[in-house]
């Protein structure tokens, strides 16, 4: 055997004894196969996900839901998963007025129906009370999250979680209050009045106390992302929606606080841009 062949050969051997080593120091997130298309989802969440307002006076539209919604309006990630599986099932466990105290009930019945896929969005109610003193604590934010998560991950070990994160309040108020219709309908309806009352003041104890929500709802995101990242099967997505800078044509005009049907469309847009990509955008039709 000449030089150059024992050369050829003893780089061969070294190659085949190192390259699984660096095959699993090395893995390639972008190379991780995305979960299955599913056959059931559910949503769980609050009026957000059930639609409120989104056609009507003070009723739940779950037709332009952004997760499990009809409407070809708001291309909910239901119908983007439909187009890959027409017979795709979607149950909307959501419930108008829910905080994260209602997401282990919600978790159980997500459970009993079976689904492979579930989104979350909680959190607004927590932090939108009638004054700052009453909004959820982080600490029993995270153990009813924790509880949520655990009965998911325990009741449906094959499913797919996706958890959005917490809109962000202050941005809610920036873009209304200069608006005296959204002023009128915070204060008649008394509207998330931990961050929305006095919208117009500019007295520190004001600026201060916005921030402290702001800062509230932040935490939350911080709970959902680690109690999210503790399960394999979880997705957060990294803030995308409390970092979205909607505008006030977004809102329903009954309230100036939940998504009108383009809100939906966009809530439908940032989250599942944000999900497992279950299905490739490209791959779906501009609905």
């Amino acid at each position: 055997m000449d030089i150059r062949r024992r050369t050829l050969v003893l780089l061969s051997a070294v190659a085949f004894v190192f390259l699984p080593a660096f095959a699993v120091a090395l893995p390639s997130p972008a190379l991780a196969a995305a979960p299955p298309v599913p056959g059931s989802m559910a949503s769980m969440g609050d009026s957000i996900t059930r639609g409120f307002n989104a056609c009507g006076f003070y009723l739940d539209c779950t037709s332009r839901s952004w997760s499990t919604g009809s409407s070809s309006s708001v291309n909910s990630h239901y119908l983007r998963l439909r187009a890959a599986n027409p017979s795709l099932v979607a149950h909307n466990d959501a419930k108008s007025g829910a905080t994260v105290a209602d997401m282990p009930g919600q978790a159980q019945k997500a459970v009993s129906q079976g689904v492979d896929y579930v989104t979350i969005l909680i959190g607004a109610n927590d932090a939108c009370a009638s004054s700052e003193d009453g909004m959820t604590s982080v600490a029993d934010f995270e153990t009813r999250f924790r509880a949520t998560i655990d009965t998911l991950s325990t009741g449906l070990p094959e499913a797919s979680i996706f958890v959005a994160s917490v809109p962000d309040l202050k941005r809610l108020w920036e873009v209304g209050k200069g608006n005296l219709a959204a002023r009128t309908a915070w204060a008649a309806l008394d509207i998330c009045q931990s961050m929305l009352a006095r919208p117009r003041s500019t007295d520190a104890a004001d600026a201060a106390r916005r921030d402290r929500v702001r800062q509230r709802v932040a935490d939350y995101n911080t709970v959902l992302s680690q109690v999210c990242a503790e399960r394999p099967a979880c997705r957060y997505d990294g803030g995308a929606v409390f970092g979205y800078p909607f505008a006030l044509a977004d809102l329903s005009t009954w309230d100036y606080f939940h998504p009108n049907t383009n809100g939906q469309k966009i809530l439908a847009e940032v989250t599942y841009a944000a999900s497992f990509s279950l299905v490739s955008p490209d791959s779906l039709d501009d609905r």
